[in-house]
């Protein structure tokens, strides 16, 4: 019943918000749910960071991760901003606060703040209706995951992000949750970080069931330490996409991908 209420009351938001014409998106998980609202007609500009898709190939660039060019930004004459606050540093962050273009902020930190965020930014592009029907079909997704994959004893997961120094993922990031929604819990858990340096001693004495990386070099490597489970059960699993980095609609399915990986009997 919440839910069909929240949708009514953003189709009232979207019909009567002011429409934006023109967009920049200052993130690449931003840009992609731009995409997957059938709204890149409306991006005048976008940072780059890795491989666009398709659809934004011809626009122009306002910067890259880290190194916003605001002159650029200015001179694309934006009506609305998406910010994903990583992507830009704490000073231009300011400077972005004081030139007061409406700025949409997003930064999921689990699967269920993304469909929220994906249907909020529908109603700032003036195509709610497009952002109810797109987060009502991820939602379904996600619940069918949740109940095919549930365990009572969730599998113990070492997330490897890099190995020189040795990264993962802390609680609070968004692949933590998406381990969640696979029966699976992070060993890392409890770290409030989203990628926490560690060491191969804490590895070792959590001693998890499964490794994921996303280099086959990097998980030959835990063979060195045969006492730990995921080593004595053959359970080095490289993650081949990069799906679960980028935190937009078709990170559902990289998710769904990440539990046939770890749980191929379900």
């Amino acid at each position: 019943m919440f839910r069909v209420w929240l949708a009514v009351l953003l189709l009232a938001l979207g019909a009567s918000a002011n429409a934006v014409e023109r967009v920049v998106s200052l993130g690449p998980s931003l840009s992609e749910i731009v995409v997957e609202l059938d709204s890149a007609d409306l991006l005048v500009g976008v940072l780059d960071a890795g491989e666009r898709p398709a659809a934004l190939q011809g626009l122009p660039s306002v910067g890259r991760y880290g190194q916003l060019d605001m002159e650029q930004l200015l001179s694309l004459r934006p009506d609305l901003l998406l910010l994903w606050p990583d992507s830009v540093g704490p000073a231009q962050r300011e400077q972005l606060k004081r030139l007061n273009i409406p700025t949409y902020v997003a930064e999921p930190h689990n699967l269920d703040q993304l469909t929220a965020h994906i249907e909020a930014i529908a109603v700032q592009l003036g195509r709610a209706e497009r952002g109810v029907s797109l987060a009502a079909t991820l939602r379904q997704r996600l619940d069918s995951l949740r109940e095919r994959y549930r365990r009572d004893h969730p599998v113990r997961v070492f997330y490897q992000v890099w190995d020189r120094p040795l990264y993962t993922v802390g609680g609070a990031q968004i692949i933590s949750d998406a381990l969640q929604v696979c029966g699976a819990r992070n060993v890392f858990a409890d770290l409030t970080l989203p990628a926490p340096q560690i060491s191969v001693e804490a590895v070792l004495q959590r001693n998890p069931e499964v490794i994921l990386a996303s280099d086959q070099a990097q998980l030959d490597a835990w063979k060195a330490w045969p006492q730990v489970a995921a080593v004595r059960q053959g359970q080095l699993l490289m993650v081949a996409d990069k799906g679960l980095e980028r935190p937009s609609g078709q990170m559902i399915e990289a998710t769904a991908r990440l539990c046939e990986l770890i749980a191929p009997d379900r």
